[in-house]
């Protein structure tokens, strides 16, 4: 067998965690490490559940590692980049890459100043779908394009998900990166100004469970991002990515997470959707560490992260001054 990178979990915090340690287990060409927790009761649990290691210090996971997929809380994203660049290892973030522009930047300073690569996961580019529908644009076969319209409904998550000071903000924060990650990659395009209509008005929340934007992008197409925790909790999914998109020779459409059966459970009293189609978290993490291990840049790197982070970012000032933004005024 080739050479496996070790790779650890660091934080079980996002809803996300589950899925990623379970890639990390699963994946031949890596050797999972452990995980660690600042709780240390579902650390515990974690790493029990998952039959891995438990480190009581993020020191002890980051010296047994490589590199680490960061599964945090989203405010705590820079402190455990920043703390795994310090000892050389690699880092996949979860998505937001930050919860403010700055720190965003200082995340990939921190990486750059060390030699170690900053992913961020954004799953979405490994729907074979999307892969498709950027070879077709690539390709000419639509034409030039000029709308796209995106949808990442989903359920409230709960638990920090509703904690400004842990989030970093609610749906616009949790879902519009995916989002706009998705239509830059596939339009190579550069968001260029954001507006926005906001509002908490399901569950009563201190940051926004809805979220409308409407972004002009540099090459002269708009787009638009509905970024709500509109799912209800019964719905059988925790919500989907859709993307519309409209070019001068073709439309068209993509249900990423539409490769589902659906199953009524009536022992449980419940319906859901069970997945049979591609694994995009282990497509995710599987060319993370492909590509670490060739040693060629890896695929979604902290600056597309960061042009996401900075589209969320702009839509809260949009939605507190009632005007569009310049996604160049953040970087004043």
């Amino acid at each position: 067998m080739s050479r496996r990178l070790r790779v650890g979990l660091l934080s079980f915090a996002h809803v996300h965690a589950p899925a990623l340690a379970s890639t990390l287990r699963e994946l031949e060409q890596v050797e999972f490490t452990g995980i660690h927790d600042e709780d240390v009761a579902r650390g515990q649990a974690a790493a029990k559940e998952h039959g891995s290691r438990w480190h009581d210090t993020a020191d002890g996971l980051l010296a047994a590692s490589e590199a680490v997929v960061v599964a945090s809380t989203n405010v705590d994203h820079r402190r455990y980049t920043e703390a795994a660049a310090a000892r050389g290892v690699h880092v996949l973030s979860e998505k937001p890459l930050a919860t403010t522009v700055a720190d965003g930047r200082a995340m990939i300073e921190a990486c750059r100043r060390a030699g170690v690569q900053l992913g961020v996961a954004f799953p979405v580019r490994s729907s074979p779908a999307v892969i498709a529908l950027k070879d077709a644009i690539a390709s000419g076969a639509l034409g030039r394009i000029r709308a796209v319209r995106a949808t990442n409904p989903g359920q409230y998550p709960g638990r920090w998900f509703g904690d400004k000071r842990l989030a970093g903000g609610g749906a616009v924060m949790d879902h519009t990166v995916h989002a706009a990650d998705a239509i830059r990659w596939l339009v190579g395009d550069e968001f260029a100004r954001v507006q926005a209509e906001l509002g908490s008005f399901i569950y009563g929340l201190d940051v926004e469970d809805c979220g409308l934007l409407t972004c002009d992008l540099a090459g002269g197409a708009f787009a638009s991002i509905d970024c709500s925790w509109s799912r209800p909790q019964t719905f059988p999914t925790w919500g989907g990515v859709t993307l519309h998109v409209v070019g001068e020779k073709g439309t068209v459409d993509v249900d990423v997470f539409r490769q589902a059966l659906s199953h009524y459970d009536d022992s449980a009293d419940r319906a859901r959707l069970v997945g049979w189609g591609d694994d995009l978290t282990a497509r995710m993490i599987g060319a993370f560490v492909d590509a670490i291990l060739a040693g060629r840049p890896v695929p979604i790197d902290g600056d597309d992260g960061l042009r996401a982070l900075e589209v969320a970012i702009a839509a809260y000032r949009a939605a507190e001054t009632h005007l569009p933004v310049a996604i160049a005024d953040l970087r004043v």
